[in-house]
């Protein structure tokens, strides 16, 4: 058995069971190994649309995935998708074919790429230690959350396997879970007493807490406390339907949103990195707001801002360790009976903090941005997006997988299309790449079948990513693709236009998108008014054979409301 098929077959023992790619002669055989051991395979039509399927089916099925790459410019190719994964600490094994030797035409130093992006970059250096290699990154990624290039040399994937190691290839161990981080017992007392002390609370939610244990503890101890909930972006939805929930925080949040936590003496950051977008560069902090990060990464504590109190745990742990110190018996020598009468009595005692009548109603009139008034531009030819949003949110099933690419647009679909759960949208953007957003949505769509998956584009980022369109068509996916089409890098135009820079580089003449579409195969709708929305709720109605987009001709006349925080960060 040659080294190929020996890690291939190790890789979907050990768990490995979905591949993005392009393959090439490189990738050829350890490819088709994971196929033949019973690994799914999507054929992309670019390498860097694979890395993002690959990043956003591991993000959305909480499991890890893989890359197969062609040596050298395979690699190239993936490196903004695999850069986007690596900030995000997306659980990813990317293997890529190697060669060794400089003269080679296909030789770069693929580790050093990998380095360069956050990435970890790990190599099989024999035929026997091949497969203890391969199983080793595998753990890496999941244990460590991290992405990991897997370097595989052509000249060691042809090496023979000593028929000792070769049966042990069918038999890998499936590497463990990442263990939660048990919070030490001094920190969570200290928490304890911010959490009693203020009373204006605010529970800021990030991707380390994108679980329903989480969610469910941190319900429990925001009700305890009299929290307000909110979320980062990448983890909105997590509180969908809580009566507190503020939606997302930062740079998208709603006026009265940001009005809240503005107003708040504490805001705890679970799982989130309180960065300049969740927090609009520290403006959402009031100046005596105590500040306290919970997270299972120490290094990320006090990373973007100065905390108050840094505690070092896995989020629901963390926040059903605090529940138990305040239902905790002050006095230890009183029976079992005495106790749990103590517990009810504090089950009852939940303060109200920051949970008044007169904020429970304001955040059920105000706190969603379809329920904020506003100026509709919408002309005969062209549709305010946020009339576009909102419609789209009351035709489309409330069961849906979103994924947005990034541009002025991106802020509409993100906060106007409401989500079911912590799983309903798939946000890649922490290398705020264009491009990623159909490849971000196909991977979350095949991570979630249950749900319909919506691709939310603005036109540049569809025209870079269009060779992805034949891949939606050829896995027969039911998506609706939505293009916020202004003909236009619409954030630069808003960002520069003012000024009276020339724009002629960041504009285009009009793009007939749905006719592109048709040519892949497509049904396709070109919307200007809220009128031509019916043909979307008749697709609906229909069979859905073939995956649906929407050209819609947006409104350019002024930049999204988030998009001047955006640019405070350049």
């Amino acid at each position: 058995m040659k080294v190929a098929e020996a890690v291939g077959r190790a890789l979907y023992a050990a768990g490995v069971g979905q591949v993005f790619g392009v393959v090439g002669s490189g990738n050829f055989h350890l490819t088709n190994a994971m196929v033949a051991a019973g690994s799914r395979f999507v054929a992309a039509r670019h390498e860097g649309g694979a890395a993002t399927m690959a990043d956003a089916y591991a993000r959305m099925s909480g499991t890890v995935a893989a890359l197969s790459v062609h040596q050298g410019p395979g690699l190239t190719n993936a490196m903004t998708g695999i850069a986007e994964a690596a900030k995000s600490r997306t659980p990813l094994l990317v293997l890529a074919a190697e060669v060794t030797e400089p003269r080679s035409n296909f030789y770069v130093d693929q580790g050093a790429l990998a380095r360069s992006v956050g990435a970890v970059s790990a190599r099989v250096t024999s035929a026997e230690d091949a497969v203890t290699e391969a199983l080793d990154a595998v753990r890496r990624a999941v244990c460590e959350r991290r992405t990991v290039l897997l370097n595989l040399p052509l000249g060691v994937q042809a090496l023979d396997v000593p028929d000792a190691l070769a049966g042990e290839s069918a038999l890998a161990v499936v590497p463990p879970e990442r263990a939660p981080m048990e919070p030490e017992f001094a920190d969570v007392e200290a928490l304890a007493r911010v959490l009693e002390k203020s009373r204006r609370p605010v529970f800021v939610a990030g991707r380390g807490a994108r679980s329903p244990g989480a969610r469910d503890a941190l319900v429990a101890l925001a009700e305890r406390h009299g929290a307000l909930l909110a979320t980062s972006a990448v983890a909105r939805g997590l509180f969908h339907g809580d009566p507190w929930s503020l939606d997302v925080s930062g740079g998208f949040a709603s006026p009265l949103a940001a009005e809240l936590i503005q107003e708040a003496d504490l805001i705890v950051g679970w799982g989130c990195a309180l960065n300049m977008w969740t927090m609009r560069h520290g403006r959402l902090i009031g100046p005596d707001t105590t500040v306290v990060q919970v997270d299972d990464d120490a290094s990320a504590l006090g990373a973007h801002r100065e905390v108050h109190l840094g505690v070092t745990g896995d989020v629901e742990l963390t926040a059903r360790r605090a529940l138990e110190t305040h239902d905790a018996n002050p006095q230890p020598q009183q029976g079992e009976q005495a106790r749990q009468g103590h517990r009810a009595q504090q089950r009852q005692q939940s303060r109200q903090g920051f949970r008044t009548a007169d904020i429970g109603a304001s955040i059920a009139a105000r706190v969603r941005w379809p329920d904020v008034p506003y100026d509709d531009t919408s002309t005969r030819e062209r549709i305010d997006p946020r009339t576009l949003s909102i419609a789209l949110d009351d035709i489309l099933p409330a069961e849906r997988v979103i994924g947005v690419d990034s541009g002025n647009f991106m802020g509409y679909p993100s906060m106007y299309l409401s989500v079911p759960d912590e799983n309903g949208l798939c946000f890649t953007q922490a290398f705020q790449s264009i491009g990623l957003g159909l490849a971000t949505a196909i991977g979350a769509a095949l991570a979630r079948p249950d749900r319909l998956p919506v691709a939310a584009l603005g036109d540049g980022g569809a025209m870079m990513g269009a060779a992805e369109f034949d891949t939606v068509r050829r896995l027969g996916l039911p998506m609706v693709v939505v293009v916020y089409n202004d003909d236009a890098y619409g954030a630069e135009v808003h960002h520069f236009g003012p000024d009276g820079h020339p724009l002629e580089t960041v504009e285009f003449p009009p793009t007939d998108i749905a006719a592109v579409a048709r040519g892949y195969g497509f049904e396709a709708v070109t919307v200007r008014t809220r009128v031509d929305l019916k043909a979307v709720e008749d697709w609906l109605a229909g069979p859905r054979s073939a995956p649906l987009l929407v050209d819609a001709k947006v409104v350019a006349d002024r930049g999204a409301w988030w998009l001047e925080e955006a640019f405070r960060g350049h």
